[in-house]
């Protein structure tokens, strides 16, 4: 039996599995639903009803708070409770709760993350934030995701907006915004130690201290650890990329009496992942957020940000990054008129990036400062109440390599009812430039380069997206969301001058468009069970623009699949249980290819005493080993795991 027979023959043994191990819990589910509702419940006071979670307000769309159930745009809301529940133990691991993001794992500590396709380990058309703060690279336009370690106990949400945000977020935010925000320091109070290990997650432990002094200051300080074991080659060789990381930091909130509000926090990290066996990254940095917010009247408030970020990278390649970032950002909120909000912003970013090298890879200069400023309006206006309201806006944004560019949006939401909501929008976005793209040269030898810089502009998005948003009865919900993506100067490899073709350089020469539909839904199926899930459709076309002789032929724009399905369950039992799981369904990768997968994560809890919880939770338990993402050097299969969890609060 080929290779290829082999995996679509284990890939359908284990859709079979998946299907009668899902179809059992759901079986099981009816029994649950009969358990006397007097019964105390762990997450009683954690889980929000149908009705609060319509009511929540998000920030992402508008910045400025406004309730998820009229939002013009696809957002999605992953709770802290559902990553405690997920059994989630990282970031990335969390993000797989939404639906509308593809997420894969590629190594122990490389993972690939978007929104509406264009996936792969150099992902750069979603923007992520934590707390308003960019977790950005001008190295590549993306994230490294394998030093965002946050203490998922300290996130009170993640709010993922799945569609373009450059109107108020800038470039880059082209597919999405992923925006992490943390519990403010009231809501983290007293002493948490939590440990454990397992087969995969090997070892971690985290401590964290809350606690108020003076009139209205509250604050938390946390160290955590971990150290994570490697995945596996389909030759079942080892490929030595375990890896393990430290972080701690410190948050203070002060309300300044009853108009202002000041939040200061600060995270600094050490780690040594291992992204291809061949040498150990070193990843370490840290920053230091401030935050000032004065509540003006009801409807008009001023908000200042200011951070800074150092970061420092050896590639374990004979290339080092050391990054240091100065951010900005200011905005205002006003009433004008009774049926007009406003809301404008100025912002400023320096990017200090010094690299060195002492290999064939080389950034010509290795030196170079980098500058991002601009402007933000948007007007909302209410035509019919609070029926239909149209919202006008625009980001006016200079950056070193492209100058200005401009990213308008125009949304129009329509609540016929309660409990409906029809939105549309029409959408610029453009992710510019970074210095892999203009800056990055491979030579063969000295002087003679075979990859060379060259001069691309920004990629370009007009998105058309229409959805609707539903609370079907009380204790079910739905979201709707489909689009279609119109893409022009696409990032390519075009070949030098003959007779040699070299040096490669890099051009717009590939355009094309991408349309799906996205549908999430929120099923309470009794005062206990709650189901949450979605599945996505998402088709890509790309195509040369003449003139291009692109060497990747139009295939290096990402590896999507076409279907996504995920279900999350949660049920609370008696005795102080909790049972927990979560079932996803990922599509082939196309190019190259990738079998498809289903896998179910497990995860029981257990209240033993008042401060004392305990938890086993099984990842993968589909497989023995699958592959996620095909990345070079070879490929890497990731493992079934269980870790136990031990916590006192």
């Amino acid at each position: 039996m080929s290779s290829v027979t082999a995996r679509r023959a284990t890939a359908d043994r284990a859709s079979a599995s998946a299907c009668v191990i899902f179809g059992f819990f759901l079986l099981v589910h009816p029994a649950l639903a009969q358990i006397p509702d007097t019964l105390p419940s762990p997450g009683a006071l954690k889980r929000l009803t149908l009705e609060q979670l319509m009511d929540v307000e998000v920030t992402s769309v508008s910045r400025r708070p406004e309730k998820l159930f009229t939002t013009a745009s696809a957002i999605q809301i992953i709770t802290g409770d559902d990553i405690r529940r997920s059994g989630a133990s990282s970031i990335p691991e969390a993000l797989r709760l939404a639906p509308n993001l593809q997420v894969a794992q590629v190594s122990s500590s490389q993972w690939a993350v978007s929104a509406r396709g264009f996936n792969n380990t150099l992902a750069n058309k979603l923007l992520v934030l934590v707390d308003g703060r960019t977790i950005y690279t001008p190295l590549y336009a993306g994230v490294f995701w394998d030093v965002q370690n946050l203490p998922l106990d300290a996130v009170d949400r993640i709010e993922v907006v799945s569609g373009p945000g450059g109107t108020l977020w800038g470039a880059n935010a082209v597919n999405g915004v992923i925006n992490i925000i943390t519990k403010p320091a009231k809501d983290t109070q007293g002493l948490l130690v939590e440990g454990g290990a397992g087969t995969e997650l090997h070892g971690f432990g985290a401590v964290r201290y809350g606690g108020r002094s003076g009139s209205g200051l509250a604050y938390r300080l946390y160290g955590h650890g971990f150290g994570r074991g490697s995945t596996v080659r389909p030759d079942g060789t080892d490929p030595r990329d375990s890896w393990g990381m430290g972080q701690g930091g410190i948050r203070l909130d002060w309300n300044g009496g009853k108009a202002d509000a000041f939040s200061v926090q600060s995270d600094y990290y050490d780690g040594r992942p291992d992204t291809d066996g061949r040498g150990r990254t070193v990843a370490r940095g840290g920053n230091a957020l401030g935050r000032w917010t004065r509540t003006l009247s009801e409807g008009s408030d001023l908000q200042l940000q200011v951070y800074y970020d150092r970061s420092w990278r050896d590639f374990g390649i004979g290339l080092t990054e050391d990054l240091t970032t100065y951010d900005l950002d200011g905005q205002h909120r006003f009433q004008l008129g009774r049926r007009q909000e406003v809301v404008w912003g100025l912002s400023a970013r320096l990017m200090v990036d010094d690299t060195e090298s002492d290999t064939s890879l080389a950034f010509v200069p290795a030196n170079k400062t980098l500058q991002l400023y601009g402007g933000f309006v948007q007007d909302e206006i209410a035509l019919s109440g609070d029926r239909l309201r149209l919202s006008l806006g625009s980001k006016f944004e200079h950056n070193s390599y492209t100058g200005f560019e401009v990213q308008p949006s125009v949304r129009l939401a329509w609540t016929p009812a309660s409990r409906h909501t029809v939105w549309g929008a029409v959408s610029r976005a453009v992710r510019t430039p970074s210095r892999i793209d203009r800056d990055f040269f491979l030579f063969v030898a000295p002087s003679v380069p075979i990859l060379a810089g060259g001069d691309i502009q920004s990629e370009k998005l007009i998105a058309y997206e229409l959805g609707w948003r539903a609370q079907a009865s009380p204790r079910l919900s739905l979201s709707v969301s489909t689009f279609y993506n119109d893409y022009d100067d696409l990032r390519t490899v075009e070949p030098g001058p003959p007779p040699a073709g070299i040096p490669f350089t890099l051009g717009n020469g590939l355009r094309g468009h991408a349309y799906g539909t996205e549908l999430a839904t929120v099923y309470q199926v009794s005062d206990r069970i709650r189901l949450r899930g979605g599945y996505t459709f998402l088709k890509k076309k790309l195509s040369l623009k003449p003139g291009s002789a692109d060497l990747n032929g139009g295939r290096g724009e990402g590896n999507d699949p076409e279907h996504q399905f995920l279900i999350q369950s949660s049920a609370d039992l008696p005795g102080q249980l909790e049972l927990d799981a979560v079932f996803r369904f990922v599509d082939a990768l196309p190019d190259p290819r990738v079998p498809s997968y289903a896998d179910l994560d497990l995860r029981l809890g257990w209240k033993a005493a008042e401060h004392l919880e305990l938890a086993v939770v099984g990842q993968n338990l589909l497989h023995g080993k699958h592959i996620e993402f095909n990345s070079s050097p070879s490929e890497r299969e990731v493992q079934r795991g269980v870790y136990g969890r031990i916590t006192w609060r």
